[in-house]
């Protein structure tokens, strides 16, 4: 197989970092571009780290962009005029620059997850299949605890959760979701789903999605240890996504499940 060029976008960030070493341990890639949304004199295995720009990410074949929303719509907009593929590992999207997503993938491949990781991704297929097989006497709520660093809340992947419960129900994701607290011992239930982000330590990332009727509660949790999981699962889906057509793709996708 002949090796993908690869570019990373938001390369001094944690995953950034994380995806150069699983890059130089994966002899189906070559590492060719390293970007930051503003230029730094610094350079990576004989890489200088350059602006997000056309120029430098020009002899790409795909891009790996772990950053924050505004920089990831930078990205995508020069994925675009060189078709390259892009796998998007970047949370805390508004519903605009969802849809902005979507009808992008119209012109080139996207794979998007708000979690990489192979076993978060299988979680969420178990919770679309227990929120279905509940009935609406089930109450549902969501926990997950990440590092201090961590800025946005709820979670990505509590939020792709939150979808899995919503599609379980064939409902409207936005019209379900409840309160979102952060830092608190305890939260409860509601009609809607209520979510609980913890921020602190050096914690990777735990995530737990609980249905109670007030009769029995039923538990589904994911946690991860090594960062790794989520660069080796970035790398699987660039793998992947090197063979498909236009279109917007997920992890599930890349799973085959149903």
């Amino acid at each position: 197989m002949k090796k993908i060029n690869l570019g990373i976008t938001g390369c001094m960030g944690r995953m950034g970092q994380q995806l150069i070493k699983s890059v130089k341990l994966d002899k189906n890639f070559k590492l060719i571009a390293l970007t930051e949304s503003k230029e730094i004199n610094k350079k990576i295995h004989g890489i200088q780290i350059k602006r997000n720009s056309i120029n430098t990410l020009k002899k790409t074949n795909l891009i790996i962009d772990f950053s924050v929303p505004k920089c990831t719509l930078e990205v995508l907009k020069i994925a675009i005029k060189l078709k390259k593929r892009l796998v998007i590992g970047t949370t805390g999207f508004s519903k605009k620059e969802e849809l902005l997503i979507k009808n992008y993938s119209k012109k080139i491949p996207i794979l998007k997850a708000g979690n990489m990781s192979l076993g978060i991704n299988l979680l969420m297929y178990l919770t679309e299949i227990a929120s279905g097989s509940l009935d609406k006497n089930f109450l549902s709520k969501i926990f997950e605890i990440h590092h201090k660093h961590k800025k946005d809340y709820p979670s990505g992947t509590a939020l792709m959760l939150g979808r899995g419960i919503a599609t379980g129900k064939n409902k409207n994701f936005y019209s379900l979701i409840g309160k979102k607290y952060l830092n608190k011992k305890t939260f409860p239930y509601g009609n809607k789903i209520n979510f609980n982000s913890v921020r602190k330590g050096e914690i990777i990332g735990e995530h737990e999605v609980k249905f109670s009727s007030g009769k029995e509660i039923i538990t589904l949790n994911h946690e991860a240890f090594d960062r790794a999981l989520y660069s080796e699962g970035a790398l699987s889906a660039a793998k992947w996504l090197m063979t498909k057509k236009a279109g917007l793709y997920s992890m599930r996708d890349l799973m085959n499940f149903k």
